[in-house]
């Protein structure tokens, strides 16, 4: 065995287990699952997707096909979104709430082919969240017809990076015509590929739901290209952050609102009219102005980085709250961070102060994203 893989029996792999020991990937547990948090190096595997392109094994995480005449229902009953406007072809991101207004996840909903819809939900929540969306179907007496598979025989890898779609002219050029959120059916070395222009880093990319039996090859031929390198975990959260994209179980979670969360573009206007989201009450109060703590950006001007648990406070040393997650952002040269704090320290330019081991150090709240984004956007007409 390896002296990097992990010795638990109670861990799972995915289907580039192989592959990931065999180019050194350093294994660890991640959502059960064994996963490389590195490869070549954080920082240069940080850098190289901000440059080329980065490939990540995202097959941990969860994948379902939900279809039939009520669908549409069941994912407005469990969501904020409007999904009925979702066309073929395009991608949404939406949240699963609870009768609270609680997030208990974050998921990706596209609809590549027209019957239908593609789920993708985070690996350590995608048992729960299978679970709520079957019993709602087992339980719902419209009698309307819906079908439900959770697909356990697809690999899902991210392809991400200024030259990514260089990468995908070459294997599957149909791809690179479409525009960020956008989605669709292809074939890709012989085997139908679902493949959506989106990711987790901020920059342009794409995301290839695979066969679990051929994603190996897959892995292999994009490996082949040398414009793309493989990118383990510690360089995805580093991105992400860079990216001011929230991670569920440290920027939400149950406790949290979409409202908290600075997430209300997950919620359609046409939703909030007709009040029939889980929670409505408590959401739209704190759209009026009863809200405790908002998400925030921070840059840490001075001292060490600021890491998860880290308390905020106010320059006057009034509690204002905590940091979710922090790193040394690898393109600016200096620490960045999100956390919570009232509505009324959160205004862009604030000055506060994050204590690490016992001492307070200066920082600001800032705009987010951290870093621009390069999403492949559709020119307005």
């Amino acid at each position: 065995m390896p002296e990097n893989q992990s010795h638990s029996d109670s861990l799972k792999n995915t289907p580039l287990f192989d592959q990931h020991v065999a180019l050194g990937g350093q294994m660890v547990p991640f959502a059960g699952y064994n996963m490389p948090v590195k490869y070549e190096g954080v920082l240069a595997e940080h850098k190289w997707t901000r440059v080329e392109a980065g490939l990540f094994d995202v097959s941990h995480m969860g994948q379902a096909r939900l279809s039939g005449e009520g669908a549409i229902a069941v994912l407005e009953a469990l969501t904020p979104t409007d999904f009925a406007i979702l066309p073929q072809g395009k991608q949404k991101y939406s949240l699963l709430l609870n009768e609270e207004g609680g997030i208990l996840d974050d998921w990706m909903v596209s609809r590549p082919f027209a019957e239908g819809f593609m789920l993708v939900v985070n690996a350590a929540c995608k048992d729960q969240d299978f679970d709520i969306i079957a019993d709602f179907i087992a339980n719902d007496e419209t009698g309307a017809d819906v079908e439900f598979e959770v697909l356990t025989d697809r690999a899902l890898l991210a392809l991400q990076g200024p030259r990514a779609k260089d990468v995908m002219t070459e294997l599957c050029p149909a791809a690179t015509e479409m525009y960020f959120m956008e989605c669709g059916t292809f074939e890709l070395l012989g085997e139908v590929a679902y493949i959506s222009r989106s990711g987790y880093t901020g920059e342009d990319g794409f995301e290839i739901s695979f066969p679990a039996a051929r994603v190996a090859d897959l892995w292999d031929e994009l490996l082949s290209n040398p414009i793309v390198k493989p990118i383990g975990l510690g360089a995805r959260d580093s991105l992400r952050l860079e990216a001011g994209m929230p991670l569920y179980g440290h920027e939400m979670d149950a406790g949290y609102t979409l409202v908290e969360s600075n997430l209300g573009f997950a919620m359609n206007k046409s939703r909030l009219t007709r009040g029939d989201i889980r929670g409505i009450d408590r959401l739209r109060a704190q759209l009026d102005g009863k809200l405790d703590r908002v998400r925030v950006a921070i840059r840490v001007l001075e001292g060490p980085p600021a890491r998860e648990g880290a308390r905020i406070v106010s320059e006057n040393g009034a509690e204002l709250g905590v940091v979710t997650s922090g790193v040394p952002s690898p393109s600016l040269g200096y620490s960045i961070a999100m956390g919570y704090v009232p509505p009324a320290a959160s205004a862009i330019g604030t000055r506060l102060k994050l204590e690490t081991r016992g001492r307070q150090y200066a920082a600001e709240i800032v705009s987010l994203p951290f870093v621009a984004n390069g999403y492949h956007r559709k020119p307005k007409a």
